[in-house]
């Protein structure tokens, strides 16, 4: 997936700049080493783009081509996101199964907290087993379950079609904040590259994608309970739904807004959740 999502990223440079030449270099990180152990005791965000990102920083590569949903919400001291390619679907899909059709105590193998605990919230009968690996490895293990979920986005990119995808609305279950966009990351001191890069961010894609970023980025770091958002750019107005919910699953909170100004509307939804709906609370309870 990383080599299909930079080959990507490149294919749209060189469309812009057909004299570049761009070299990939490969980096092994932290989530590809470890393919056992659960995220969020590996470390969460973040295991998929530190040695990456230091890679950058050394110059041993000018740019980062980053899932957009790997990415913590600040970048290190030296580094900047530049662009935002054109998103594809954001939603999550469930594979081998129905939402609908799910029988009662269905075994479900995801390696998301964030998709297990909302889910949770809607079937609490639902039993969760971690699912971790590449895309294919983790197709191939869909039989053992009564169904795996992973982002529609995967499917679409390696070309992957299962006999049975269920999409699932975010109304059912909230995306990742970024997921479905590349993020390309590049140093502060390289204007040159900067501009290069700047020619394949799309707008509306950034708009959504900083918005959802802004909200997590609220929520602070010392966040670790499941969060979810999902923003779409319509004319000048951006239109989010911040989520955060409770390991179990048994509280879920959920705000959506409206604005012009993605990074302002972030901020407002996160402290909607913390201030009005009880997020300040669930959090002190986890703790």
């Amino acid at each position: 997936m990383a080599l299909w999502q930079t080959k990507k990223s490149i294919s749209l440079l060189v469309d812009a700049f057909p004299e570049l030449e761009v070299e990939t270099v490969v980096v092994e990180t932290t989530g590809d080493r470890d393919r056992e152990t659960p995220l969020n005791e590996l470390g969460g965000q973040g295991i998929f783009v530190k040695e990456v990102q230091i890679a950058v920083l050394e110059g041993r590569a000018d740019f980062a081509v980053h899932s957009a949903k790997d990415l913590p919400a600040l970048s290190p001291d030296g580094l900047q996101i530049i662009a935002f390619p054109e998103r594809a679907d954001p939603r999550d899909a469930l594979i081998g199964n129905r939402w609908l059709d799910l029988p009662s105590k269905a075994r479900i193998a995801t390696g998301s907290i964030r998709r297990q605990a909302h889910l949770k919230y809607l079937r609490p009968d639902l039993c969760f087993e971690e699912l971790r690996g590449n895309i294919e490895t983790r197709l191939k293990k869909a039989e053992q379950y009564d169904g795996i979920v992973m982002a529609k986005a995967a499917l679409d990119r390696l070309n992957l079609k299962p006999q049975i995808v269920d999409v699932l609305d975010p109304s059912v279950l909230l995306p990742q904040v970024g997921q479905g966009a590349l993020a390309i990351e590049c140093r502060v001191d390289e204007p040159e590259i900067s501009t290069l890069l700047s020619e394949i961010n799309h707008l509306d894609t950034h708009r959504s994608v900083m918005a959802e970023r802004a909200f997590l980025s609220e929520l602070g770091t010392g966040c670790d309970l499941p969060i979810a958002a999902h923003a779409i750019t319509k004319g000048n107005d951006v239109l989010l739904t911040g989520a955060l919910s409770s390991y179990d699953g048994k509280t879920l909170l959920r705000v959506t807004e409206t604005g012009k100004d993605g990074l302002a509307l972030g901020k407002k939804v996160a402290q909607s959740l913390f201030d009005t709906q009880g997020g300040r609370q669930l959090m002190e309870k986890n703790e």
